[in-house]
């Protein structure tokens, strides 16, 4: 579990910098921004998904990624340490941070 957090910490730093519309500072605090939005996907996501379920079978799923833009906003919202300049950068950020973060559990995977 700690392996993970560590490796969230970093796809979510890795993301921050390459992204201009995204800031999290100072740099230890993409620790506290994975754990927030780690707990935001886990507690409130799933209700979201599912109230929004019909939406999501309409358009084949890529309402998801609207859904995951408004998570990576609320975590903006709850935190300090990251902000996030508008809608559009939060959906890029989720995407590109799914796949930094994807990457990097490829190399902690256990064989």
């Amino acid at each position: 579990m700690l392996t993970r957090l560590i490796v969230s910490a970093i796809a979510v730093g890795i993301t921050a910098w390459l992204l201009p519309g995204v800031n999290v500072t100072p740099w230890w605090a993409t620790v506290v921004v994975a754990i927030v939005l780690g707990l935001i996907n886990a507690l409130i996501r799933p209700i979201v998904k599912f109230f929004t379920l019909p939406l999501n079978v309409l358009t084949l799923g890529l309402f998801s990624l609207v859904i995951n833009a408004l998570m990576v906003l609320l975590c903006d919202w709850c935190t300090d340490f990251m902000k996030v300049d508008g809608f559009f950068n939060a959906l890029l950020f989720s995407i590109v941070l799914t796949v930094v973060n994807w990457v990097l559990h490829l190399f902690t995977r256990k064989k």
